[in-house]
């Protein structure tokens, strides 16, 4: 039977299992195809790809900026430079504000902490129950594992309904309201921009990478990835899948209109619905542990919105197991 079961490869579920792996066996669950969670990065052939989640790291506690430091020392991630602009605002560029991206993806650091771990894709977990010193858990596709113990390393709603029969404090009574964000992954032909970002003040389109910029692949094409703004996710992530190509074609205008960019041909696009992209409202908990059923939660939206968030929360879980 395993010690721990853990749903969820983004990084509070990859960090967790890191810790854990060194004295348990473990087993990572998670429903989408590759590790990362909304740090995943969409390949499109070879080294060429979109990161099409996390836009950045910008570490600010110290116990993270060691753990990125190092990071940095293995080669996993690297500094994003070049000229990050804000249109139509009058905001100057930081130049001691630091951005770091995976050397080859954003999901490395991911696949950095689950190495030589047993990881399970497309494995979505539809119940859980607990049956005398274990945990039963069933997917979707009606496999079924035993466990001692469980994390939970997903969303607040999707944690809530799965496990708040099992919670006994007031967690899942907080007012968490998870952001949601539309994001298109575009290919033009070379349009001889530089810059490697923007941040708008539209209330359509937030941010917009320059892929080619973070210099991880050499291509004859331009790739960009045009992220909405939470305004805008919250109205259209429920129903975008209806009419793809409207929405599509609502950030690209804004993106040229914007940028003032001349796109010329457009040779690929996907479209990405983040429904549960982060908490803004932080928790004042950063984990939950119940040891005497071994159930414990973690996330970035215990801490608020940014990827840190989830490092520091499974950090916290584990400085707790450990007792």
């Amino acid at each position: 039977m395993l010690d721990f079961c853990i749903i969820g490869s983004g990084i509070s579920g990859s960090t967790i299992a890191h810790y854990l792996k060194k004295k348990y066996s473990i087993n990572v669950h998670d429903k989408a195809r590759g590790v990362g969670g909304r740090s995943s990065f969409k390949r499109y052939k070879g080294k060429i790809g979109f990161d099409h989640g996390l836009q950045y790291l910008s570490p600010r506690s110290k116990k993270f900026k060691s753990f990125t430091n190092k990071l940095i020392k293995k080669k996993i991630l690297k500094h994003w430079t070049g000229n990050h602009e804000f249109l139509n605002q009058k905001i100057k560029r930081d130049k001691k504000h630091i951005k770091l991206i995976g050397v080859k993806g954003n999901n490395d650091i991911s696949k950095f902490l689950l190495k030589n771990i047993n990881c399970n894709f497309q494995s979505e977990l539809s119940e859980i129950k607990r049956q005398k010193d274990c945990w039963y858990l069933r997917f979707k596709d009606n496999k079924h594992i035993y466990s001692k113990n469980l994390i939970l390393s997903i969303p607040f709603p999707q944690a809530k309904k799965l496990s708040s029969k099992f919670v006994k404090t007031k967690l899942f009574k907080n007012k968490v309201i998870m952001n949601s964000s539309l994001t298109v992954l575009l290919m033009t032909n070379k349009t001889g921009n530089k810059s490697s970002s923007f941040f708008t003040n539209d209330k359509v389109l937030g941010w917009v990478s320059n892929e080619n910029s973070k210099k991880r692949f050499k291509y004859n094409k331009d790739l960009w990835v045009l992220q909405s703004t939470f305004e805008y996710g919250k109205k259209h992530t429920d129903n975008y899948r209806d009419n793809k190509k409207f929405y599509t074609n609502v950030l690209i205008n804004k993106f040229k209109k914007l940028t003032k960019i001349k796109i010329r041909k457009i040779y690929f696009t996907h479209i990405h619905g983040w429904k549960y992209s982060s908490n803004s409202t932080p928790l004042k908990t950063q984990s939950y542990w119940d040891k005497r059923i071994g159930l414990g939660i973690c996330g970035d939206w215990f801490g608020g919105p940014r990827l840190e968030n989830g490092w520091l929360s499974a950090t916290d879980l584990y400085n707790k197991i450990k007792k």
